[in-house]
């Protein structure tokens, strides 16, 4: 089923967006709750209308957006876990981990943003995450998960 959203979902869109879903999920969540409609052409037209009359809106938006990119294309982010055997961490660490470790890093990304693939990560290692601060707008953020030992090593060694 075919629903465009009225608000930002996590996990599934930002506002305006149109997307496909279950139909119970649509019915029985998303349209109760005011989060969607049914893309039907005529809420399509509407939507094209709302989009067309926003365009400058959007453009200061967009450029937000691009410069939040610009931000993350600069940083690094090594996150620190408490390790067990292997690459194994106690915990896990997921799209609030990484916003917070990029608000400590000077860049302010709000969680429902990111998109980590799988939700969690529960191993060390190098992993992407999927930040979208736009419809429009997408980076592919590359980070690190190391054990909280190892992070100790490096910061005695320097």
């Amino acid at each position: 089923m075919e629903i465009i959203l009225k608000k930002d979902v996590e996990n599934l869109g930002l506002e305006f967006d149109t997307v496909k879903v279950k139909p119970g999920y649509a019915r029985n969540f998303l349209i109760p709750q005011g989060y969607a409609l049914l893309a039907t052409p005529k809420n399509k037209a509407a939507l094209e209308a709302t989009l067309e009359a926003r365009k400058e809106e959007e453009a200061k938006l967009i450029a937000a957006a691009n410069a939040i990119i610009e931000k993350l294309k600069a940083t690094t982010i090594s996150i620190s876990a408490k390790a067990g055997a292997g690459d194994k961490i106690f915990g896990s660490i997921n799209n609030a981990t990484l916003a917070e470790e990029l608000a400590k890093a000077g860049v302010e990304v709000d969680k429902k943003y990111i998109k980590i693939p799988g939700n969690t990560i529960k191993r060390t290692g190098k992993f992407s995450a999927k930040v979208r601060p736009h419809r429009n707008v997408e980076y592919e953020y590359e980070f690190e998960v190391v054990s909280d030992v190892v992070a100790e090593e490096a910061n005695t060694e320097a």
